[in-house]
């Protein structure tokens, strides 16, 4: 046979001796393009939410939210976290607080499952939207605020015990952060203030508890130094008088802005420290590996832009302060995830280093020759098999940038509050939303708004009697 011959033969042996390896490659690639599509569509679909909530047509919401729960069920924990919002929003804190039970049940199931086992071990060989989302640590504690919130809204009767769980859990999460070498990222954690404040005010509302709402206040300025409001609270319990005779107490809480959200960022010192290495093994090793043309994406928790400063409310035609923050949701939520950061590049590197050493051995296996067609085959699906990788961004969509709130004496009565979002220079950017409030003697009312942008999302919520 002539020379043209006997290398075409070669070449065709070379590529029947890799085809299986190769048609294992596509399926890891056409697998892993089938959930980064599904990831897509988890995108669009909370996006839909979210525009129809923050342009406040909240049935619009929700029959969004039904819609993407009928069709995307891997994704339930996150869609019904956005449809308890819409419910706090629609004046229905009741099922909100149901829907977040539920969350945080799942949740909690997760974290005793090793946070779906066989999920995170795939998620290996496509990306981290394979794995079941087991919720970020931030997301955990505020479900918790949201369930005292909304069962104070309707109830009430729960309230100081949802704070008591999210002290708890900010606990749990803080312990079970320690790593083998004794180091704890998760130590430095901001921590709720939202949740001594409520247990403060509930145990003030007894008239008795005094001891107990000064220990949960001092907790508040301790927790949150900027909430200036905490030190009038201290002292007021520390001298045991809830109010003056003939008066009631409105707290008025206020979701102000919209809260952090996840892109997708290119680790950019990791893929160039990829590229040396492989660059390294390819030269002295007995094959290549696929070069790294990829990036290593990851996640990154990002701030949004909040038009709303803060709420004044006014009662009647007086204006009787403005709301405060009482917990920095966007700035909670970063602290806490650029603190376990490293954790999220360690794992997108050792997802790319498992890639490419399958890829490797591989080739060994099937005895394929260094700088062969085949071996070059190989190392072109393998790229394939990288370049689907996206990074998982998945998030609590709905929750907002702050939590305000704003405490106000009032004679017994009716009221007219008018709640006025203002910027930061403390212009009115919107006009004021209105509600009619019922005080009672000696007891504590709450009023809940959400604000998102410069209007009222729903309705202005207020505590049953």
């Amino acid at each position: 046979m002539d020379q043209p011959g006997v290398c075409l033969l070669a070449v065709r042996a070379e590529v029947r001796q890799a085809g299986m390896y190769l048609q294992a490659l596509r399926i890891g690639v056409l697998a892993a393009i089938v959930f980064c599509c599904g990831c897509t569509t988890y995108a669009q679909r909370a996006r839909q939410v979210r525009d129809a909530y923050e342009a406040n047509q909240v049935e619009a919401a929700a029959t969004a939210a039904a819609e993407a729960l009928k069709r995307d069920r891997a994704n339930a924990d996150l869609l019904k976290l956005d449809r308890a919002m819409i419910e706090l929003a629609a004046g229905d804190a009741k099922a909100a607080e149901r829907t977040l039970r539920e969350v945080r049940d799942h949740f909690e199931e997760l974290e005793g499952a090793g946070a779906g086992a066989a999920g995170s071990a795939l998620s290996y060989l496509t990306d981290d939207n394979r794995r079941i989302y087991p919720g970020e640590d931030y997301e955990k504690v505020l479900i918790r605020a949201f369930l005292a919130l909304s069962n104070l809204m309707h109830d009430g009767g729960d309230a100081e015990a949802y704070s008591l769980q999210l002290i708890d859990k900010q606990d749990q999460i803080v312990q079970a952060g320690a790593e083998k070498s004794g180091e704890n990222p998760k130590l430095n954690y901001q921590r709720v203030a939202l949740a001594p404040y409520l247990r403060g005010v509930l145990r003030e509302a007894t008239h008795l508890d005094y001891d107990d709402a000064e220990r949960s206040y001092t907790a508040v300025v301790s927790w949150q130094p900027s909430f200036q409001a905490g030190r009038f609270d201290l002292d007021r319990s520390a001298h045991g008088q809830h109010s003056s005779p003939g008066n009631g107490v409105l707290y008025v809480f206020a979701l102000t802005g919209r809260g952090p959200y996840k892109e997708e960022a290119v680790e950019v010192p990791s893929s160039v420290s990829l590229f040396i290495a492989g660059e390294i093994v390819s030269a002295v090793g007995n094959q290549t590996v696929p070069p790294n043309v990829a990036p290593v994406k990851v996640p990154r928790l990002v701030a949004r832009q909040s038009a709303v400063q803060a709420i004044g409310v006014s009662a009647g035609r007086q204006q009787v302060g403005l709301t405060e923050t009482i917990t920095d949701v966007t700035q909670l939520s970063i602290q806490q995830y650029e603190a376990i950061y490293p954790r999220i590049v360690a794992r997108a590197v050792a997802r790319r280093c498992l890639k490419k050493g399958l890829v490797y051995g591989g080739k060994e296996m099937s005895g394929i020759a260094k700088g062969s067609l085949a071996g070059l085959a190989v190392d072109v699906a393998g790229i394939g098999w990288e370049a689907t990788e996206t990074a998982d961004t998945r998030s609590w969509g709905l929750l907002p940038d702050k939590i305000q709130v704003l405490r106000v004496e009032l004679p017994e009565g009716d009221h007219d509050i008018a709640l006025q979002p203002l910027s930061s220079s403390g212009r009115a950017i919107a006009g004021a939303a209105r509600q009619r409030v019922a005080i009672a003697n000696g007891r504590n009312t709450y009023l809940l708004a959400s604000f998102p942008e410069s209007q009222l999302v729903g309705k202005v919520l207020v505590s049953q009697p």
